[in-house]
């Protein structure tokens, strides 16, 4: 495998990262559009989207990029760290879980999981606690 010069990995990077963003924000609208502003309020049908469609190209990136062998590193960066990074970080998570099942480290996949969803959310809240302190 050729791993590719920092400057290119990136670039690779940033522009799979910026087609990612502006995706996951259309996606937003869209469904928007179609199912309306009321149910999308009451619950986020768009993160449950991108997160199994990006969780759905991740596990095919993964799988083609496995068939193809040799130099896919610039395909990885752009499409997988960068597409889909910038459409959902949640496709990373779902394929480094799915590595530890299939490695049968159950307990450790059991662990990240838990935590992974537990500090998610508690640092979340805790930022918006810490952003309302004199507010």
């Amino acid at each position: 495998m050729t791993i590719t010069p920092p400057l290119f990995a990136t670039l690779y990077v940033a522009l799979g990262g910026a087609v990612g963003s502006v995706l996951r924000y259309q996606t937003g609208r869209w469904m928007t559009a179609w199912l309306g502003p009321v149910p999308m309020g009451v619950f986020p049908w768009a993160t449950l989207a991108v997160n199994t469609i990006g969780s759905l190209a991740m596990g095919l990136l993964a799988g083609i990029l496995l068939r193809m062998g040799g130099d896919t590193d610039s395909w990885r960066l752009l499409v997988g760290v960068g597409l889909l990074g910038g459409f959902t970080t949640f496709s990373a998570f779902s394929l480094e879980l799915a590595m530890l099942i299939q490695r049968g480290q159950l307990g450790l996949a059991g662990i990240y999981a838990l935590l992974s969803l537990g500090l998610g959310v508690t640092g979340l809240i805790f930022g918006l606690t810490v952003s309302r302190i004199g507010a």
